[in-house]
């Protein structure tokens, strides 16, 4: 057993989002279908392990508390940059988008429940396998997890949900940019927005995460002083949440005290946040992330993963892509804007928030850039969903079909 301390294993994970750039910039395979740099470079080396532990009894095992900060950080930069006049101004696409959302838990539920029934397994396997840990991500699955074992009986089940969620997200970051990408040159669709525009709507962020940013050392410990602040208030706001009714993940509190913080700031007192530092320590925290991420991949234990649950999982990337192309995409407008929606749907429709942002900069990087979808996902992906995803969850389990 070999084992990476922390700093190691960020020096890791730094390499690793090196070797994806230099894989991407070298493969067009990879460009045509838009796939993520700390997707290829995190796959591959997770792909690399098992490989290694296949053939001896060699294993690499990482450090894995940065990851938790640095998620968070993504989600504190995603509420600090959450302008409210924005939001109201794309308030019917938000709405629209998050109908199209509504309609996809009950879909992959239907899809997880149904397959369930007809292999003969318990339907709650078949709501694990579904938008409990694909649209809810290892949060919810975990949390459901434990739920179905010791209310339900359910052996294994935190383990099964655990295994779908990272099942999930190597699929969400393999799925949304060949979708966009179809779509794009199937009816050859353009951006309307020209790179002054986007540079001019910096508000969100995570459109131009290459772009060159000037920012001065006050700005940059002022935004780690904000997203310091979004972390601290956002656990402790969650820690005393838990157990209530109104419980939520600790990333939607940060993400919430993020926007408090940041509109509240601007209305009270006239203070302008540095949108330049948010965006270079989110990108930053997003790539480290989803490189940390997926580097430390256990893929033998989703090798072991029952057929019956892998086939369930397999026909759920499916109907994720054929909804993001069918419905997603035209109901937002069969456009470009729509395309780069369709693109950040497959990335939390199946795993979660970064890999969708991750998808949809592939896509744009590309093809051009779409403010409307970086306005319109990060919220519903990282706030509405959670909230949403709960209701649905409880409706399906309120039907007589578990005994």
């Amino acid at each position: 057993m070999i084992s990476l301390d922390v700093l190691q294993t960020l020096v890791a994970a730094s390499l690793v989002l090196l070797l994806g750039r230099k894989l991407v910039a070298s493969s067009t395979f990879l460009k045509t279908y838009s796939i993520p740099e700390p997707v290829v470079g995190g796959l591959l080396v997770a792909l690399l392990l098992f490989a290694l532990r296949s053939v001896s009894d060699a294993q690499v095992q990482f450090d894995g508390s940065l990851q938790g900060p640095l998620m968070l950080t993504f989600f504190a930069t995603i509420g600090l940059n959450a302008n409210l006049a924005s939001l109201k101004s794309g308030g019917r696409t938000l709405t629209l988008f998050l109908v199209v959302v509504l309609g996809l838990l009950v879909a992959q539920n239907i899809i997880g429940i149904s397959m369930a029934k007809l292999m003969g397994l318990d339907p709650l396997i078949g709501l694990l396998g579904a938008s409990i840990s694909l649209s809810g991500g290892h949060g919810t699955g975990a949390a459901w997890g434990k739920v179905f074992a010791e209310r339900h009986g359910l052996a294994a089940a935190t383990e099964i949900a655990i295994a779908c969620a990272t099942f999930g997200l190597i699929l969400g970051g393999l799925v949304g940019g060949p979708v966009a990408g179809f779509l794009v040159k199937r009816f050859q669709l353009q951006s309307t927005e020209t790179e002054q525009d986007a540079e001019d709507k910096i508000q969100q962020s995570f459109e131009k995460p290459k772009a060159v940013q000037l920012i001065t050392p006050q700005a940059f410990i002022e935004a780690l002083a904000l997203i310091a602040i979004s972390l601290s208030v956002g656990t402790v706001f969650a820690n005393q949440l838990n157990g209530t009714a109104f419980e939520l993940p600790t990333f939607v509190c940060v993400l919430f005290v993020g926007v408090v913080l940041s509109n509240g700031l601007s209305a009270l007192v006239g203070y302008k946040i540095f949108e330049r530092a948010i965006q270079l320590l989110g990108n930053v925290s997003l790539s480290l992330f989803l490189a940390m991420a997926l580097m430390s991949l256990r893929l033998w234990d989703l090798a072991t993963l029952a057929l019956p649950v892998l086939l369930i999982l397999a026909v759920q990337a499916v109907a994720m892509a054929a909804y993001a192309a069918f419905v997603t995409f035209r109901v937002m407008g069969s456009n470009y804007d729509a395309a780069v929606l369709a693109a950040g749907h497959c990335g939390f429709g199946l795993g979660a928030t970064p890999t969708a942002i991750a998808n949809m900069q592939a896509v744009t990087e590309r093809f051009g850039p779409s403010h409307v979808a970086f306005l319109v996902v990060p919220m519903v992906s990282a706030f509405f969903i959670d909230i949403a995803n709960a209701l649905v969850i409880k409706l399906f389990l309120a039907l007589p079909i578990y005994n």
